[in-house]
């Protein structure tokens, strides 16, 4: 059974998480890199969310990827 607070925990968590990749996708816009090298930088931020985005999941569910 999942309680509350590890709800509440992976809430706050994908919300930082989130507020981390937004204000990194925005510094690579901001910081004007070209196009290529501007276009790999997003593939690696959108790997990086989605396995971040995974580990939560799979804490919440019991079978943790990474121990903390």
């Amino acid at each position: 059974m999942i309680s509350l607070e590890q709800i509440v925990y992976a809430v706050l968590y994908l919300i930082v998480g989130a507020l981390i990749f937004w204000l990194l996708n925005w510094l690579v816009d901001y910081v004007g890199i070209e196009e290529p090298f501007r276009k790999i930088a997003k593939v690696v931020l959108a790997i990086f969310a989605v396995l971040v985005i995974i580990a939560v999941l799979l804490a919440l569910v019991g079978h943790p990827i990474v121990r903390w």
